[in-house]
């Protein structure tokens, strides 16, 4: 997964080559020199980690490179997804070319910033922090006539990341930079993604990247030059949204999902099927629904490198409305 330059003499007969209007004449006689033999480049096989690490590099690069953007914004959460997102960004174009953005609301923990800062150091970005929690109460104020007597749901939640969306897209057409979206492929397949929030984006790096993967790249990166902060890795996975958070109280364990999310999307394995390799039935019945229930985001989420056998958009391309249940 890296550009290369090779050189090679051809032994080419003399006459006319081709048909029609593509025809090249070779005549007389070449002249032959001799030349210097280039040194053998050697090569390495790399491990799947590394491979992917670098595929998502060369993807990145060439995305945002060969399409004429500059520099890119990435929304800083302090959690892993982002952090990671940062630290290909900035290995694919450097950093002067990457921004990284904190968005805190009320819900934001302090342990969060100092976690997003400090992986903004360890890349050596700028790091900008836009608080979100007056826009967020002049969203409340606005809508409090409408929503009164109802509790806080989902609706609240979905306002911050729509809040932060607006934000980073705002940064985006004044500066030029382009959003690099850091949803991955667990939350990308079960709809635990916000449409117009945390989905906007130009590019989604990690989009074809399961979660459980995304931890073994952030710590093969560690592995290689330390930048992602040791609290990020071990932390529990949170959107902070509302109080006390954690993914898991909409998502099974991601050790758990991942697997089920495998069979169903790149095996093409029905419930049953999935039920018999161990998993709990109502609990694959859940996520297989999840899946089926938010194709309608996944069709409307950015472009992103594919690194699995089936990637969303390019090879899973499922109708959004069918009325097929397997």
């Amino acid at each position: 997964f890296k550009e290369d330059l090779l050189i090679l003499d051809l032994d080419i007969p003399l006459g006319r080559i081709g048909r029609g209007k593509s025809v090249i004449t070779i005549a007389g006689n070449l002249p032959r020199k001799e030349k210097v033999a280039l040194a053998k480049e050697e090569t390495k096989t790399l491990d799947p980690i590394a491979q992917i690490y670098q595929a998502l590099i060369l993807g990145l690069h060439d995305y945002i490179v060969k399409n004429g953007f500059g520099k890119v914004v990435v929304g800083l959460s302090g959690g892993i997804d982002s952090s990671l997102v940062a630290t290909l960004a900035v290995d694919a174009l450097g950093k002067d070319n990457v921004i990284g953005v904190f968005m805190p609301s009320q819900y934001s923990s302090i342990e969060s910033e100092e976690d997003a800062r400090k992986s903004a150091e360890n890349l050596g970005i700028k790091f900008l922090v836009i608080p979100i929690q007056q826009i967020f109460k002049v969203y409340l104020d606005t809508l409090e006539s409408e929503f009164a007597g109802l509790e806080k749901d989902i609706t609240e939640e979905n306002l911050q990341a729509r809040i932060r969306g607006t934000l980073l897209m705002a940064l985006s057409n004044k500066f030029g930079w382009i959003v690099l979206a850091t949803g991955n492929k667990s939350e990308m397949s079960t709809g635990y993604a916000t449409l117009y929030g945390d989905m906007v984006g130009g590019f989604a790096v990690i989009k074809d990247v399961p979660k459980t993967l995304v931890y073994k790249l952030a710590r093969y990166r560690n592995s290689l030059g330390f930048v992602i902060p040791e609290r990020v890795l071990t932390k529990a996975p949170t959107a902070e949204l509302r109080p006390n958070q954690k993914d898991t109280d909409t998502l099974p364990d991601y050790e758990t999902l991942d697997p089920i999310l495998k069979a169903y999307i790149e095996e093409d394995k029905d419930l049953n099927r999935i039920a018999s390799l161990g998993f709990d039935k109502e609990r694959v019945v859940r996520v297989l629904g999840m899946v089926d229930k938010t194709e309608y985001k996944r069709r409307q989420s950015p472009p992103g490198i594919k690194i699995t056998p089936k990637a969303f958009g390019r090879d899973r391309r499922m109708p959004i409305t069918n009325k097929y249940k397997s």
